[in-house]
């Protein structure tokens, strides 16, 4: 923007800590687009375009004109001393609505002394005001003020804002009383601190400037040097952001569009905010701009908190995209390590149908697992695992626990060694935070008809025999992982043709709010029911599993004889 100066006020190299000479260069490189003379020499007319000069107008006809004017409004022509210095001013004309403090009205002001009628006046920064615009014809517009007057003994306090223009050897004033519009005016002042912007005018006419007090805030600028001028405003901007600053500037002021841009500048204290500027131009007849009026709003705690957006979105999507490869590295690896998720199985005289249903939920791939296979003997080793936790650390140790059970059963050691063994193993692995793990086991030898079945902190397995269903007593086990010196023991129970057996993980029994046993006598109620049919397994799943409020994996070896 520009100020009400003779010449532009353009900034010394190294002023107020900013670019010095090489912001004014960048400036230069801006052609004349930051020159307050290109848009306001042109709109000043000529001694030669202004034609002869209208005659000097009366006090009666200042008065003919005020009596069509609205609001409080007077003619003041100045009395000067011997010295030709202004003394005081007496009020030759006023419009019907003035009224001053005192509540004169209209023609009852006229032939009135400023200085007589209103004492206090003299010395303050609206007299000062007043001479100021009779003697360089420069409009004055004034901060709000406060005025007391005594009348009949009483002292009277209002508050006015005075606008005073050079007119015929005189003044015209105008005035607004604050008590009514004061409470606006501060609400105003409110929302501009509340939004952090402020105003900003620029009369292209006289090339004079008005900020409020915000927009110093803003630039941190000290009020004492005045808005700042369009030639200091390059050396304040960030140097990428010139080319497209210039060509709103050249919109605004050269081709009268209104704009809507944000840019960044340096304080004096080195602090770099983003800016956003709004603003329109109103033109004369000819469609030229003759003034500006806009706002500045300070954004760089809204730029700010969109950048922290922006860095917390990008964490949440690489954090998201590491979650699903982990998830599907572990939805393969289990895969991998698993046979089918269903299938049927005749080994040793035995049918075997498996289900394995995990809950995929995130990374929640679980740690359940089986094994059904037929040992080098004839006989039939069935596993039932549930370790600890979800992910990849669960899969590996699945995958550590399956492998070495099979291993060890099919070189023929006995099953409570085996739970020992793993239990060393799970004991001594790096990682304890997935270091436990449930398990059921059992070898049938189709001779003799005998399952021989050891657990280590399992649920008992499941007896269907004769239509009645029954849970058999769980043989000596702590589960893997919990204590170096467990004890495993083996029960053996024979088969009959026709039974049915259970071997299950707890994901199947389960369920929200509910004690354990209770989803144990219902398990058991269904596979009496159901757990003799054509699809035993099929219809017992069907019975049992909601997949909508279900919050595990399930695992499950239906055993038919």
């Amino acid at each position: 923007m520009t100020g009400s100066h003779d010449e532009p006020d353009v900034p010394e190299p190294g002023r107020n800590g900013f670019g010095g000479a090489a912001a004014l260069s960048r400036a230069a490189g801006e052609g004349s687009v930051f020159s307050s003379s290109r848009y306001v020499a042109r709109r000043q007319p000529t001694m030669a375009d202004a034609g002869p000069r209208p005659p000097a107008l009366t006090a009666s006809a200042v008065q003919e004109v005020l009596d069509g004017l609205p609001g409080s409004a007077i003619f003041l022509v100045p009395l000067t001393g011997a010295d030709g210095e202004v003394q005081d001013f007496r009020i030759a004309a006023a419009s019907p609505d003035a009224l001053d403090v005192g509540g004169r009205r209209g023609k009852e002001l006229v032939g009135l002394s400023v200085l007589e009628t209103y004492p206090s006046v003299l010395g303050t920064a609206l007299w000062r005001g007043y001479l100021d615009a009779l003697e360089n014809g420069v409009r004055y517009e004034g901060e709000p003020f406060a005025y007391e007057e005594v009348l009949a003994g009483i002292p009277r306090l209002s508050r006015f804002t005075v606008r005073a223009n050079a007119c015929q050897g005189g003044l015209i004033v105008s005035w607004v009383r604050l008590d009514s519009g004061e409470r606006e005016q501060r609400r105003l002042e409110v929302m501009q601190r509340l939004g952090n912007m402020g105003w900003a005018n620029w009369d292209l006419v006289r090339d004079a400037i008005t900020w409020s007090e915000q927009v110093y805030d803003i630039f941190a600028r000290d009020p004492s040097l005045g808005p700042m001028t369009l030639e200091e405003l390059p050396a304040h901007v960030l140097t990428e952001d010139l080319p497209a600053l210039a060509g709103q500037v050249r919109r605004l002021l050269g081709d009268g569009q209104a704009i809507d841009h944000t840019f960044r500048i340096t304080t004096p204290h080195g602090e770099v905010r983003h800016l956003r500027i709004v603003a329109e131009a109103e033109a004369d007849a000819h469609g030229s701009p003759v003034e500006v009026h806009g706002f500045f709003q300070d954004m760089t705690a809204v730029q700010r908190a969109k950048e922290q957006l922006l860095e917390r979105d990008r964490t949440a999507v690489a954090q998201q995209e590491t979650l699903t490869a982990e998830r599907v590295l572990a939805a393969r690896l289990q895969h991998a390590l698993l046979p089918l998720p269903q299938q049927s199985l005749r080994l040793a005289g035995l049918t075997v149908d498996v289900a394995y249903q995990p809950l995929q939920r995130g990374i929640n791939v679980g740690g359940d697992w089986y094994s059904a296979i037929e040992l080098p003997d004839g006989s039939a080793l069935l596993v039932v695992g549930d370790v600890a936790g979800h992910g990849l650390d669960a899969v590996a140790t699945m995958a550590q626990l399956r492998f070495t059970a099979k291993g060890m059963a099919i070189t023929g050691t006995p099953l409570a060694t085996i739970l020992a063994r793993l239990n060393t193993l799970l004991w001594h692995s790096a990682d304890r935070a997935y270091s436990t793990a449930t398990m059921i086991m059992g070898r049938y030898e189709p001779s003799s008809g005998i399952l021989t079945w050891v657990q280590a902190g399992h649920l008992p397995p499941l007896l269907l025999r004769d239509g009645e269903a029954r849970y058999l007593p769980s043989p000596r086990g702590v589960l893997l992982g919990a204590t170096t010196a467990p004890r495993y023991d083996s029960s053996a129970i024979r088969l009959l043709p026709g039974d049915h057996l259970l071997f299950f993980t707890d994901g199947l029994v389960e369920a929200p709010g509910e004690l354990l046993d209770d989803g144990l006598d219902r398990l058991a109620r269904t596979v009496a029911e159901r757990g003799a049919g054509p699809r035993p397994l099929g219809d017992v799943l069907d019975a049992l599993v909601d997949p909508a409020t279900r919050r595990d994996d399930i695992c499950v070896l239906h055993v038919g004889v």
